[in-house]
């Protein structure tokens, strides 16, 4: 499946065409980019704990939009054209498994505190329609780090001829639950349903995947602040911010446009103050872009769509993409990879994130942060 990708997208360059062919799952929506999260271990003492950017830091610095001298020097690394080549370093490896652990022990304990000064938990409900193996898959790890964190689960399981009226009244029934906190609609849905009236009768209190038009339109204004930001985006920039990735007035280029990562994640870069590129299906040339990026997070959806040759020295990679390859040495007889080419990408950029085990896990402890956070609104407990 790579190697196909790899060949479409040289015929796509050779005839000058727009991404759109190589690029349409992308628009079709990458629906969800969670992985499994790792077991929970505690290795208190062994280490310090990492805890969770606090809402005012993850939504970034507010600044005046003034044109004069900017607040802060923002060097940024010259572009260097087809680095990849003479790159003798290997990327360091941002670890999302780890973070994502030490986030969700921080959870665990802030539940632990919940429960005995108010005696309830937060909740988190999950509607699933049909039986796709991939959606059932991703609920599942859902629902296991509810468990490890101690947050209560529920689930709406509806078969795939059912009607949408059905799951209205699915997320309907949620939204008059007082023990539900979060509500999340499992994507993608049926074809013949209406995915946005379906996700805007989820209570924007309860949002906690952060697609309501309010909370989308409130990411968007840089003077506004939603109640949930998307839990792929929120992954994104927190694994940047723990690793200590300054953000204001770097080039980041987001490749994919989706409602789940891409333009979410393009929204929040924003109120950090970084310069955006969006690369879509109708993008020409957009190895050009990338190479003038000092950090690319690739959304698309697509096998090894991004090349070592994309990237310039020293770049910082995000890669969101989980897309399963043939390999018939796995027990599952496929395996993970992302969108960037691995093996390329590590001898070009300064820091990458693997597939799996980077933002994979870190999503689903935003999940479970956002869920929280609802909680502690609703029992007078935020900070």
């Amino acid at each position: 499946m790579g190697g196909a990708a790899v060949a479409l997208l040289a015929a796509t360059r050779r005839h000058h065409r727009p991404l759109a062919s190589l690029l349409s799952r992308a628009e079709r929506g990458l629906h969800d980019a969670s992985v499994a999260a790792a077991e929970v271990e505690d290795k208190a003492g062994m280490r310090s704990r990492r805890r969770r950017s606090s809402s005012s830091r993850l939504l970034g610095p507010d600044f005046p939009e003034t044109w004069g001298q900017p607040p802060r020097a923002a060097t940024r690394t010259p572009s260097q054209r087809g680095a990849g080549a003479n790159y003798d370093r290997t990327a360091t490896i941002i670890d999302g498994k780890s973070i994502a652990e030490d986030i969700r022990l921080h959870i665990a304990e802030e539940v632990r505190q919940m429960k005995s000064a108010v005696g309830h938990v937060p909740g988190l409900a999950v509607v699933l329609v049909g039986d796709r193996r991939d959606s059932e898959s991703y609920v599942r790890y859902k629902t296991k780090g509810c468990e490890e964190v101690g947050i209560k689960s529920l689930l709406a399981k509806l078969p795939g001829n059912c009607t949408e009226d059905e799951v209205m009244d699915s997320v309907t029934r949620f939204n008059e639950d007082p023990s539900v906190h979060g509500i999340l609609v499992q994507l993608p849905l049926p074809q013949r349903m209406d995915e946005e009236r379906i996700l805007s009768a989820i209570s924007l209190e309860k949002d906690v995947d952060g697609f309501h038009p309010l909370n989308v339109g409130n990411l968007a204004l840089r003077s506004r602040k939603p109640l949930f930001v998307p839990c792929a985006a929120k992954a994104c920039v927190e694994l940047l911010l723990q690793s200590g990735i300054e953000l204001m007035g770097k080039h980041v280029t987001v490749i994919g446009r989706s409602k789940v990562v891409g333009l979410p994640t393009s929204l929040l870069l924003q109120r950090h103050h970084a310069t955006v590129s969006v690369i879509h299906a109708f993008t020409t040339n957009p190895e050009t872009i990338t190479r003038e990026s000092d950090i690319v997070i690739s959304a698309a959806g697509v096998a090894n769509l991004v090349r070592g040759s994309w990237l310039k020295q020293g770049a910082i990679v995000i890669d969101v993409g989980t897309n399963p390859i043939e390999d018939s040495t796995s027990d599952y007889g496929y395996r993970l990879t992302g969108d960037v080419c691995f093996e390329e990408a590590v001898k070009v950029a300064s820091a990458i994130t693997p597939v799996p085990g980077g933002v994979g896990p870190v999503t689903i402890a935003m999940l479970l942060a956002n869920t929280l956070d609802s909680a502690k609104r609703v029992y007078g407990l935020s900070d």
